[in-house]
Order: structure tokens, then C-alpha cells, then sequence
């Protein structure tokens, strides 16, 4: 698989990465290995996980695969801290919280650094600068070797590059920025993504798939045996299911047919390469579905299928966006 270089960094991942949200919840470790160990032989590297994700257990399902069944050295390492299960708190970007969070993540996943650490979401009730601050510990000390964010809107993440880039000291630059995008969800091209071109910060999009809608599963129904069927996902999935979401995937079905591919293939190839993309970060409930995803490596989608796609899935930005000097 093609390797990407992380925003502006020597950090080189695989151009699609592994995600792991339902692991140690809705997949168990036999599966998670053979994922693991499908993503590894098609030449991945970049394996996306969260102390949030299944309560800390994907996590400990991944410490458990690495070394045993796919060397350590082989894999980029990401995950995320800074969700809490709070009432009254959903986010805590305290230094404290986070090394501590980071040594937790650390002991379960088996290993004295992670290769990408990641702040899960913005945290209003804490000064930025703090939170940044545990970033720069984090890599000073070895216990993570790049630092991104996830979550953070277009003046968050503009914000907390420029004061890595500008502040006085060893600042530890952002490498990277983790954001939903996808044919259905395009929003962070208003500002995220024009920031993160500008400042050299890689995009990580999640769920590049469209929470599995642009698979065209859902086009006659939710399947029994999908997300949107389940008791924890079915609300997540449910905005895609629109008239709107219909059109766009409608469309990426003809653009599929026409191609002999199929429509997996044809939305992952259209995010995978847009600018500013490093890895879109795929989730799959079996090696199977995984395989489908990671057999994208060899198409690229003709230009003309491309602008066609762009149109019919274009989102509507107006003021500011728009150039009002010449109305």
C-alpha cells in the first residue's frame, strides 16, 4: 500500500488506516486479529484507536495482537485521550488527565509509545494552552512520538497550530487532524480543511464511508446484521439515511456500475484522494468487509467521475464563503 507522509512531518502511515471503534464491544479478539492481520499483509500501517473506544478494551484487544501476531515496528500506532464518561463533563483536556490517560493507554496497549497521540475533542473549560502542554510532555518524553487533535473545528485547530508554531520553547508541531468527511458529510471544507492545508496539518478523515451508508447496503432497507440495526449504532446511522444522503448514493451506485467496481470501492477512492487527505480511517465488522475496503488500492476514479461526484454531493456554503464583491 502507498505510504503518505503526515502533514508536515517525517511520520510516513498507509494511505488507509484501521479503525477500531466497535473493537472489544461488537468485535471480539478472533476477529480484530484477522483484521489485523488482513490490514497488515496489504502493506497498512496506521491503526486508529481511543482509550473511549469500548471503555478502554480496544485498546487492550490491540496490545494483545502486537508483537504476537504483527511486529510492533510495523505499525503506526494512534490513539486518542481526552473523553470522559461524565455527566456533567464530556471532554477534559487537563494536562493531568491526559498524561494520566496516556499511561493508561499505554499499559494497555502493551508498549512504551504510541507513534500518534491524539487529543479526542476540544475542551471549552480548559485554557488551550494546557492542553498543549501535555502534547509537548508527551513526545519530550518519549511516551508518544507525533501529536494531533480530533474534533476541533476550523478556528480551534488554526488556533492551537499557531500557537505550537509561534510560542516560545520546544513546541511539538501538530502532525495531524481527525474529522468526519465523506461524500455525505463535507463540512469541514468550509474551514478545517482550508486551515489544515495551510498549516501543513494531515487529515485523518473518519468515517469515510458515511457511517456505511455509501456502501449502498441501506439502499433498499436496513439490513438486519448492519449498524443501522443496532441497538448502539442505529441513531448514529440514521441522518445518512435521507433523501438527500439517497441522491448522493445514487449516484456513486451508477458511478460504481459504470466502472465494473463497486460502490465501497468508488466513495473510499473519492475521499482517499482529495486534498489535504492522508488516510481516511476505515472501520469494518469482519476481514471480509475490510478486505472490500483495502481492495481500493489500485483504482483511481477518472476525472470526469470525480467532478460528477463533487456536484451532485456539493454542500451549500454562502456567506462568508461566497465571493459577495461580485453580486
Amino acid at each position: 500500500m502507498e505510504q503518505r507522509h503526515l502533514g508536515r512531518t517525517g511520520l510516513r502511515v498507509s494511505r488507509i488506516g484501521l479503525g477500531t471503534l466497535t473493537w472489544g464491544r461488537d468485535t471480539g479478539e478472533e476477529a480484530a486479529a484477522e483484521q489485523v492481520k488482513a490490514f497488515w499483509e496489504a502493506g497498512g500501517t496506521l491503526v486508529d484507536t481511543a482509550d473511549a473506544y469500548g471503555g478502554g478494551e480496544a485498546e487492550y484487544l490491540l496490545g494483545r495482537l502486537i508483537g504476537g501476531l504483527v511486529p510492533r515496528r510495523d505499525l503506526v500506532i494512534a490513539t486518542k485521550a481526552g473523553s470522559v464518561r461524565d455527566p456533567d463533563r464530556r471532554f477534559d483536556g487537563s494536562r493531568g488527565h491526559l498524561l494520566a490517560a496516556l499511561d493508561a493507554s499505554l499499559e494497555r496497549l502493551g508498549t512504551d509509545h504510541v507513534d500518534l497521540w491524539q487529543v479526542h475533542a476540544f475542551d471549552p473549560s480548559t485554557p488551550l494552552e494546557e492542553t498543549l502542554q501535555a502534547l509537548d510532555l508527551a513526545v519530550s518524553s518519549g511516551r508518544a512520538r507525533y501529536a494531533g487533535v480530533a474534533g476541533y473545528c476550523g478556528w480551534q485547530l488554526a488556533k492551537a497550530a499557531t500557537w505550537q508554531l509561534a510560542a516560545p520553547g520546544v513546541r511539538t508541531r501538530l502532525a495531524s487532524t481527525q474529522m468526519e468527511y465523506s461524500l455525505l458529510q463535507r463540512g469541514v471544507e468550509r474551514e478545517v480543511l482550508p486551515a489544515a492545508l495551510d498549516l501543513g496539518i494531515g487529515l485523518l478523515p473518519a468515517s469515510p464511508l458515511g457511517r456505511g451508508v455509501l456502501t449502498g447496503k441501506y439502499r433498499d432497507g436496513v439490513p438486519a446484521d448492519s449498524r443501522g440495526a443496532s441497538q448502539t449504532l442505529a441513531a448514529f446511522v440514521e441522518p445518512y439515511l435521507d433523501e438527500t444522503a439517497g441522491l448522493i448514493v445514487d449516484a456513486v451506485a451508477t458511478a460504481a456500475q459504470g466502472l465494473a467496481v463497486t460502490p465501497l470501492q468508488v466513495a473510499l477512492a473519492w475521499i482517499r484522494d482529495r486534498p489535504g487527505v492522508v488516510a481516511p480511517i476505515v472501520g469494518a465488522r469482519t476481514a471480509a468487509q475490510l478486505e472490500a475496503a483495502l481492495s481500493v488500492e489500485a483504482l483511481s476514479l477518472p476525472e470526469e467521475i470525480c467532478r460528477a461526484l463533487d456536484d451532485v454531493s456539493a454542500p451549500v456554503h454562502r456567506y462568508p464563503d461566497q465571493d459577495w464583491s461580485t453580486l
